[in-house]
């Protein structure tokens, strides 16, 4: 579940961890503003002992009525979560990562597709969904229900 990202990087040189997949029972979630080639947020959930994670173009919606583009990304390690600083030029998704917000959460619904969760963060709170469009590959919208 992690090739994909360790292949992506130099984890000796970006500072990232290695990570690996990790069954535990809590369930959180994090949101990274990644200030890279372009400014970004990095949304995160716990799921299947990795982070799923998708690329948010602009500030994630904070209230109903905003739907955001987010574009699917490669699975993260659970250390992700932790990790700020800058990825060095050369690297990867280099310039700075931030922590955003985090918390726990709670899967409501989750099928092919689609996750619906309720978000216990100081930012982002209560119920969300994340649903696959039809558009392109790995195009899905974030929006608060």
């Amino acid at each position: 579940m992690l090739k994909k990202y360790q292949q992506k990087r130099n984890l000796k040189k970006s500072g990232e961890p290695a990570g690996k997949v990790v069954q535990r029972k809590g369930r959180i979630f994090v949101v990274q503003k990644h200030q890279a080639s372009h400014l970004h947020w990095d949304f995160r959930l716990e799921d299947e002992g990795v982070l799923k994670s998708w690329a948010i173009p602009k500030e994630p919606p904070l209230k109903s009525g905003i739907k955001r583009l987010a574009v699917k990304v490669e699975d993260h390690p659970i250390e992700y979560a932790k990790f700020e600083g800058k990825i060095p030029e050369g690297n990867y998704g280099a310039g700075t990562v931030e922590i955003w917000d985090k918390g726990k959460y709670e899967m409501l619904e989750k099928e092919r597709g689609k996750y619906m969760v309720k978000l216990k963060g100081k930012k982002m709170k209560g119920k969300y969904v994340l649903i696959k469009t039809k558009y392109a590959k790995n195009s899905w919208l974030i929006f608060k229900s």
